[in-house]
């Protein structure tokens, strides 16, 4: 009952913000899918027309990608900065709930609002350039869970850098090409690149999405692999930050910004 409460609260936070703050959350989005436009024009004019069809497709999956998993990972480490800015820190790492659970929570509900976000860029993407992707949400559901999970795991790994250095703004903003680079590069440069951390389910997702791949055509070490990166990235992201909170608390970090 205490986690459904705390999810509650959370996701109405994340509501009320996005509300409040409307010009902001309007401005991001705006970015985000001129972006789209940029690569959209690009591909259409000095990409080779024979497949410039499947290009733009493949441009439509990695971008939603790219936005999710830069809104998912980076999210938490704002957080971290905000509450340290704001002076509230301490008081989360005070909570019977403890400050991991938080911030857990704060995750969940912020992806939860993120995904309305990226149905309606992936919708407004495909209608913009003319493509229609197979959306087969059976599929897909599956795929995206285990894959958010592990982009919780490396955003623990954030959220504890932050609650040290609190200053990680500029490293964030460096995040967000490595983020682009690891949902761009196909899988096929690399068996190794499964391995990192959301990679080998945007890969899967493709299949689904581009080259129509039902449930059961998907092959089970795929899945074994996605399963083993969300567990294995998880458990180090919340190693990690208790790990970090521990040392702030020892050092008196957490009522000082």
């Amino acid at each position: 009952m205490r986690w459904l409460n705390l999810l509650k609260a959370n996701t109405k936070k994340e509501y009320i913000e996005l509300k409040r703050y409307l010009p902001n959350t309007i401005a991001m989005l705006l970015t985000f899918y001129i972006i789209f436009v940029g690569m959209f024009a690009g591909i259409q004019l000095i990409g080779d027309p024979s497949t410039q069809d499947s290009n733009i497709q493949y441009a439509i999956v990695n971008y939603i990608f790219w936005f999710l998993s830069f809104m998912v990972i980076n999210s938490i480490g704002y957080e971290i900065i905000n509450e340290a800015m704001k002076g509230t820190l301490e008081q989360l790492s005070m909570s019977p709930m403890g400050m991991w659970r938080i911030m857990t929570v704060r995750l969940i509900s912020t992806t939860f609002i993120n995904l309305v976000i990226v149905i309606v860029l992936l919708y407004l993407s495909m209608a913009t350039a003319g493509q229609w992707l197979n959306i087969d949400v059976i599929t897909i559901a599956p795929i995206l869970l285990l894959t958010v999970i592990s982009m919780f795991g490396v955003g623990f790994i954030i959220a504890g850098i932050s609650i040290i250095l609190k200053q990680v703004q500029a490293f964030l903003q460096i995040l967000q090409f490595i983020l682009m680079a690891l949902t761009f590069i196909p899988l096929s440069v690399s068996p190794v690149l499964a391995f990192l951390p959301f990679v080998q389910g945007i890969d899967m997702v493709r299949e689904v999405m581009i080259h129509g791949a039902a449930f059961n055509q998907l092959q089970v070490g795929d899945f074994m692999i996605l399963g083993f990166n969300a567990l294995f990235y998880f458990a180090i992201g919340i190693g990690v930050f208790l790990y970090c909170e521990r040392v702030a608390m020892k050092k008196g970090l957490m009522a000082h910004y």
